[in-house]
Parts: structure tokens; C-alpha cells; sequence
């Protein structure tokens, strides 16, 4: 099989990690990326090994799912441990495994504990549950692979205690850039839904309260879908079976082709099959189509299920991320869900957990009233805070220099003014007469005042004399070197010779890394530090 680039990162990367001694590591792919296409590489590679491998999934449709990709993208064929169907001691050095059926004891009994040398975990945020662990603890030396699109639970238990690393992760933004998955777009629809009341049940919404909560909107939220889903392909999540199948029959009483399914539909598959040939507009549903069903041409999804956890709501809208012939975007409706709880997901998760951005994307959506891509908002967001920053900093130097300005009185003290160097630094010397004055300057003087950076000639002792007594005393006053006036004056910095040395070694330093160049906020000519 030919992988996409981060698909070859990927599996390299598992490769990597356990060949280093982590047994246990994750792969973190957004929905829509071909989770199912890296792990069958991974397995054709580990079948190269002579390894046995087992690929583990909670549900029917994912089991039956991995097998197919496995056959189309491998021809290896895989056997089932599934109910009736033992997989030990089998010919196919590939198992697919129905977690529900294998975690229990007689089951695992039939395997030696070295029987797999290789573990796949599909949705691997279920993996810490107890009938993953106690498959784990059977074939504790095997090889660990968790993929899921999101490492954190529910439970609020993270994945990364149990895992030894993250080999590879990528992100649904990478994704979309790179034209994996398509652009999301968000429309706010004001329509005020008050589930204020429901409370909060194994760190999520509780299902049939929100269910209770949200029947007298339902007939609203289906005239909204009638005016904003047209012509879109949509699917929506809700609480509960009762409230779905309710839903879908007020869609149906304003003429929208609409269907529904659940656990107990009998004939699920066809209405899922005629709904991605075009039968339905909209497919209602409680929860079930979160993992193990892909229609890539769906391209308007709702959320009618408010939630806390992260990994559902990606999961979620991960249903319409997927690319497909003359698909643009998705769009995702995001109704206004009144609580005093803010703490459940709301489409700005998707593209930042920088609280400060989110409410300004949630804010440019309320003015908008149209569907805006979340990427584009958000980079406009950041830009928007940058420019605010800057003007700030700007606005505050300004200050800062006007301050400065107005102290500057304070700054030419008598001291300074005193030591300043100028032209009567150098001028103000008068012979007292004395003979020892007229002598020439010793050796030592000389080198004295060219480590305080004075390099022209002096005549007399005692005119090197009076030059030292003054370098001295501005030493003693921390005040600026020859070398740092020297160097200041040349970017046309004002009375830096009554500056402090700190301020201008300080000074100096910004303009080294600014490439020796005055930064552009600092104004040498008003300058006072």
C-alpha cells in the first residue's frame, strides 16, 4: 500500500518505539486520516516478523471495518475471536478480537500468554477500561498499539499513566491544511436552549435529562435546519433514541427526507446505505454513528448532545471531516446552549484551548450571524491580540519616555553635571605650578586613562593627574564609560555621559540583538532611560 507522508511518519514512528522498550505507546490521528490504513501497515509489517498479531475493537462495525481494510490494503486475512468463532491455534497469523468476548477467562485460558506478540487497540480511549486490561495482563510481553483521535477520557483518566509514550501525533489542523479534511465552518444559530437544570452524571451531561431538556427546542432546531442545511448532506447527534426518533418525525412533518437509526433498527445497514446514496437529507441518530461508520460526503453535521468530553465531540464532528468528490467544507452548527456550567465543547475546541482566542472567535460568530471557517477566525483573532499587544507595549514606552522626560531634571544632578563629559572635561584643567605637575606622564597614568578608553595625548603628570581624579569619581558614580558614550553618541542617543553604566550596557545589549540597529520603538533622540 502506498502511505500518505505522516501515514509513513506514523508507523515508522511505533516501529521506533518499540524496538526502543516501549511496549506501550499511542498514535494520535484526528478522525477522517486513515488511523485503519497505518495499523494495517504496522500488522503486514509485523506478519514479515512471524509475529502474531491481534487487532482488539469493542464494536461489530469496527471489527468487521479493520478485516476489510486489512484484506484490500494487505490480502492478509484475519481470523475472528468473536461468540462462536475460536481464533487459537489458527492458521492466520492475524486475530480481530471482540474485547466483550476475549477479556473473559475461559476465553483467554485458549491462548498461551505469549501466543501474541503484537496488540492493536482500536479507539484506544476505551483501553483502560477493565476488559481491555485484563486482555493486556494475559499477553502482558506483547507489543502495545493504542490509535484514537484524542488521548484524554471522559473519566478524565489519560491515557499517557498507562501508555509509555505518544509515538506520533497530527493534528485536525495539519490535516486540514495539508487537504486531508476538508475546512470546518461554523454557523451560531440564536436559538437559546436552556439545559441550565441537567446534571452532571460520570463527568458528562446526563443523556436523558438533556433528552428531557431539549424536546420543547425540537421543533424550533427543525425549522433551522430547514433554512440552513439545504442542500447539505447532515447528520445529527442527539440524547437519546426517544428524542431522536421524535426529531426526525417533526423533520418529516416540514418535508425534509429524513431518517433515523439506532442499536435496535433492524434494518440499519440499508437506511445507512440510502442515506450515502442520496435517499436522506438528514440522518438522525442517539450517539450510535460516533465510531465505526464512514460517509464521506457528509458535510453538515449538528450537535444536539451537548458534552464535556473532548474525544466525543471530535469524534462527533469528525464524521464530516472527511474529504469527498465536490465537498468544499463542513459545516457545523453550534446552538446557543444556556448554562451556568461553560465547560462542555463547543466548536472553537477544535482549532485552540487559548481561552482568550476561543472567546474571540465565539464573539466574531454572534456579530457574523453567517458560517465563518474557525481557521480563518482564528487566525484573525491572533492577529487581532497581537495588534492590541503591540499597541499596548507601544503605548506604554510612550509613557514610560514621557515619565523619563519629565524626571530628566532629576537626572543632571549637580554630581553629574559635575563629571559630564564635554568640552570642559577636557579644557578645564589649570596648572597649580607645581614642578612635580609639569613633569611628563608616567607610564602607568598613560595606561590607566586608556583603560578608561582616553587615548589622546597628555602632556603633563599633572593633567593625567586631574583626567584620572575625574574617571575615578564617575566610576564611583556607576556613570557611563568613554567606550559606551562613544558608542551611543555615534546612534545619536542625547547626555549619555550622565547616564547610568547599567542602562547603558542594557541599552546597548538591545541593540546588538536587534543586528546592531536601534530598535524601531526606541527614539535616540527623546531616549532617557
Amino acid at each position: 500500500m502506498e502511505l500518505r507522508k505522516y501515514q509513513m511518519e506514523a508507523k515508522n514512528a511505533v516501529l521506533k518505539e518499540w524496538e526502543s522498550g516501549n511496549k506501550k505507546t499511542l498514535i494520535v490521528l484526528p478522525t477522517g486520516t486513515g488511523k485503519t490504513i497505518v495499523f494495517s501497515s504496522i500488522v503486514e509489517e509485523m506478519v514479515k516478523q512471524n509475529h502474531r498479531v491481534l487487532i482488539l475493537a469493542h464494536r461489530a462495525e469496527l471489527l468487521t471495518q479493520a478485516a476489510d481494510k486489512l484484506k484490500t490494503l494487505t490480502g492478509l486475512d484475519a481470523v475472528l475471536e468473536k461468540r462462536d468463532s475460536h481464533s487459537a491455534n489458527s492458521f492466520y497469523p492475524v486475530t480481530l478480537g471482540s474485547v466483550q468476548t476475549l477479556q473473559q477467562k475461559r476465553r483467554l485460558a485458549e491462548f498461551p500468554k505469549d501466543y501474541f506478540q503484537d496488540i492493536i487497540v482500536d479507539e484506544a480511549h476505551h483501553s483502560l477500561a477493565k476488559s481491555y486490561q485484563n486482555i493486556f495482563e494475559h499477553f502482558s510481553d506483547a507489543n502495545i498499539l493504542g490509535v484514537t483521535a484524542t488521548p484524554s477520557r471522559g473519566d478524565k483518566k489519560i491515557l499517557t499513566k498507562w501508555f509509555d509514550s505518544i509515538a506520533y501525533e497530527y493534528s485536525m489542523r495539519q490535516a486540514i491544511v495539508e487537504k486531508y479534511l476538508v475546512p470546518i465552518k461554523a454557523q451560531l444559530i440564536p436559538l437559546k436552549l436552556d439545559i441550565s437544570t441537567v446534571r452532571i452524571n460520570n463527568g458528562d451531561y446526563a443523556a436523558n435529562e438533556v433528552g428531557s431538556a431539549l424536546e420543547p427546542y425540537l421543533r424550533e432546531i427543525a425549522g433551522q435546519v430547514k433554512i440552513y442545511c439545504k442542500g447539505r448532506k447532515t447528520v445529527v447527534f442527539l440524547p437519546l433514541i426517544s428524542t431522536s426518533q421524535l426529531f426526525c418525525d417533526m423533520l418529516r412533518s416540514i418535508g425534509i427526507r429524513a431518517a433515523e437509526v439506532n442499536g435496535n433498527s433492524t434494518n440499519r445497514e440499508e437506511i445507512l446505505q440510502d442515506f450515502e446514496n442520496g435517499e436522506y437529507d438528514v440522518l438522525c441518530n442517539a450517539m450510535l454513528l460516533t465510531e465505526g461508520w464512514d460517509c464521506p460526503s457528509v458535510d453538515c453535521v449538528i450537535v444536539l448532545r451537548p458534552t464535556k468530553i473532548e474525544g466525543l465531540y471530535r469524534q462527533m464532528v469528525g464524521r464530516g471531516t472527511r474529504i469527498s468528490p465536490g465537498k468544499k467544507d463542513l459545516l457545523l452548527l453550534d446552538f446557543l446552549w444556556m448554562t451556568s456550567r461553560y465547560d462542555f465543547c463547543k466548536p472553537t475546541i477544535l482549532v485552540t484551548k487559548d481561552s482568550k482566542i476561543a472567546n474571540g472567535i465565539e464573539n466574531k460568530l454572534k456579530k457574523s450571524g453567517d458560517a465563518l471557517d474557525l481557521m480563518d477566525a482564528e487566525e484573525e483573532i491572533e492577529e487581532e491580540i497581537d495588534r492590541d499587544l503591540r499597541e499596548q507595549r507601544e503605548r506604554r514606552l510612550a509613557e514610560e519616555l514621557l515619565a523619563q522626560q519629565e524626571k530628566q531634571a532629576e537626572l543632571l544632578d549637580p554630581i553629574r553635571m559635575a563629571l559630564a563629559i564635554d568640552e570642559k572635561f577636557f579644557k578645564s584643567y589649570k596648572s597649580q605650578g607645581n614642578q612635580w605637575e609639569k613633569d611628563k606622564p608616567t607610564d602607568k597614568q598613560i595606561s590607566t586613562l586608556k583603560k578608561f578608553g582616553y587615548v589622546k595625548a597628555v602632556k603633563t603628570k599633572g593633567e593625567a593627574s586631574y583626567y584620572l581624579n575625574r574617571f575615578f569619581k564617575r566610576q564611583e558614580q556607576q556613570l557611563t564609560t568613554l567606550k559606551q558614550i562613544k558608542r551611543l553618541k555615534k546612534y545619536g542617543f542625547q547626555l549619555v555621559d550622565m547616564w547610568l553604566k547599567k542602562d547603558a550596557e542594557k541599552l546597548i545589549g538591545l541593540i546588538a540583538d536587534n543586528g546592531w540597529k536601534v530598535p524601531q520603538n526606541i527614539d535616540p533622540m527623546n531616549y532617557v532611560p
